[in-house]
């Protein structure tokens, strides 16, 4: 909307962008919506040319959790023209409030009108629109909670918020609502909303909070080197994110600076935060067990392929080396797969890797005298675990299947090409050898490692698979399989 509709230029927009990500906390301190209004293209020319008023597009809204809203429908993409209180408050870079409520949809609403500068220009205008229909006589916090809404909104129009980078669109950041302690510029608490009091009351803290130096509080709880984090805030004019931890209970600190004008205070909002810690470090526990599964499986796998291998050495059936050395290789493909996720946090693998080992591993393993050139093209990226083990052992039989049965003899290669999009994975596994026989059906081949693949495909990964004839020679096989969106 606002590359199709304004003139304005990309940092402009960056600014309004940061605006938009950080401004929940204004509507929350102020009870009200807020609507982001920037000038149309066609009437900032018209106005310019003729003198005619500008018109004012509606590109963002938010609603606060703190109170009522004023508008039950989305504003977004409506127009407003000839409203006083807009048109002051952009041609005059002032604060403009309107004298008499409006009424909206039966609801009467108060509108003020805060220029949003950047730089030494104004590039749009904030509406704060209370919902009158509830108004009674403010209590303290809701006292505290406009006061500070108003030094905010002071520093919109003097262009020191939104603070760039900010880190209010983490999920954990807190919220008005979680908690509140206002501080004067000595550090001395003004106000502590009674969720806030809950949480020193949590960190162990048993006196009032409210009119202590929050340096003394943080001594008392032996948290001395919390607090200069909180005077950061001002002297950076910036958030700064500090975390108070004492036995389980955790609390985090979210100072914000509040210095428009003459005003040095800092807005810290609190919020326990120690279920959350709780739930991390379980995550971190299973994850790491997990792993460690992961690494005990690969090693058993490897363990089970050397005594394999012991095996493959004593006898003397060739028929029966043979079956020994396949299944070595199988063992071997899927103890790949566990060794990888043993290094990874999360249950997906770069499976790229895999398949390099793999093909270098079945072609070094392969039983005919014949080196095949290996080639792979595309990425597979980052598959679940559920599927790279069967798709690893799918892999090693085709790559087995070619070096053994495509090449007589003679100098082969083979090319394993890749596409993945968001929903399948498509897997062709080519080689220019001899090609298939011309009675060839897949269902009915005797070869064990056909079977395997098939049962593989067909039922573990719900896949398709198909082996034709190659478009000049040989043998291509493949492979189709459905990715799940979750």
């Amino acid at each position: 909307m606002l590359r199709a509709s304004t003139d304005l230029n990309d940092d402009d927009i960056d600014q309004l962008h940061a605006l938009v990500a950080d401004w929940a906390l204004l509507a929350d301190l102020s009870f009200a919506d807020l609507l982001l209004l920037v000038p149309s293209r066609t009437s900032s020319q018209r106005a310019a040319n003729k003198g005619g008023h500008t018109e004012f597009l509606v590109v963002a809204q938010v609603r606060p959790t703190t109170g009522p809203t004023a508008y039950h429908n989305d504003e977004v993409g409506s127009v407003v023209i000839n409203r006083w209180v807009v048109r002051n408050a952009w041609r005059e870079h002032r604060i403009a409030r309107e004298g008499e409520p409006e009424w909206d949809g039966g609801v009467p609403v108060r509108t003020e009108a805060i220029p949003v500068r950047h730089g030494n220009r104004v590039i749009a205008v904030l509406a704060r629109d209370t919902n009158l229909a509830t108004t009674r006589t403010p209590s303290a916090l809701e006292s505290a909670y406009l006061q500070c809404a108003n030094n905010l909104a002071l520093m919109v129009a003097e262009g020191l918020f939104p603070f760039r980078g900010s880190s209010a669109e983490l999920p954990e950041a807190p919220r008005v609502g979680d908690g509140m302690v206002r501080l004067d510029g000595a550090g001395k608490v003004i106000f502590a909303s009674p969720n806030a009091l809950s949480a020193y009351r949590r960190l162990g803290y048993t006196g009032n909070v409210t009119g202590e130096d929050l340096r003394s509080v943080h001594r008392a709880l032996n948290l001395p080197a919390t607090t200069p984090a909180v005077w950061h805030a001002i002297g950076r004019r910036r958030p700064v994110e500090v975390e108070l931890a004492v036995g389980s209970t955790v609390v985090l600190l979210r100072a914000i600076p509040l210095f428009p004008g003459q005003t040095r205070e800092v807005l810290v909002l609190v919020r326990d935060v120690s279920e959350l810690r709780r739930r991390e470090a379980q995550l971190l526990s299973k994850d790491a067990t997990i792993r460690e599964i992961h690494h005990r499986v690969k090693n058993n796998l490897q363990t089970v392929a050397a005594l394999l291998r012991l095996q493959m050495r004593r006898t003397k059936v060739d028929e029966a080396r043979d079956a020994l050395r396949e299944s070595v290789r199988r063992v071997t493909s899927i103890a790949l797969v566990h060794e990888t996720l043993s290094q990874t946090l999360g249950e997906s693998v770069p499976f790229d890797e895999i398949a390099d080992q793999i093909t270098s591993v079945t072609v070094d393993l392969a039983t005919t005298g014949t080196r095949a050139t290996t080639k792979r093209v595309g990425s597979f990226g980052m598959l679940s675990g559920a599927l790279a083990t069967p798709l690893a052992l799918v892999l090693s039989e085709l790559l087995q299947n070619a070096v053994e049965h495509a090449f007589d003899g003679s100098a082969g290669s083979i090319e394993i090409r890749v596409r993945s999009t968001a929903s399948r994975l498509d897997v062709v596994v080519a080689d220019d050898g001899a090609g298939l026989p011309d009675d060839f059906q897949l269902e009915h081949s005797p070869r064990l490692g056909l079977q395997i693949v098939r049962q593989l495909v067909l039922g573990e990964m719900q896949g398709t698979i198909r082996l034709q004839a190659g478009a000049e020679r040989g043998t291509e096989a493949l492979l189709s399989i459905p990715l799940s969106s979750g």
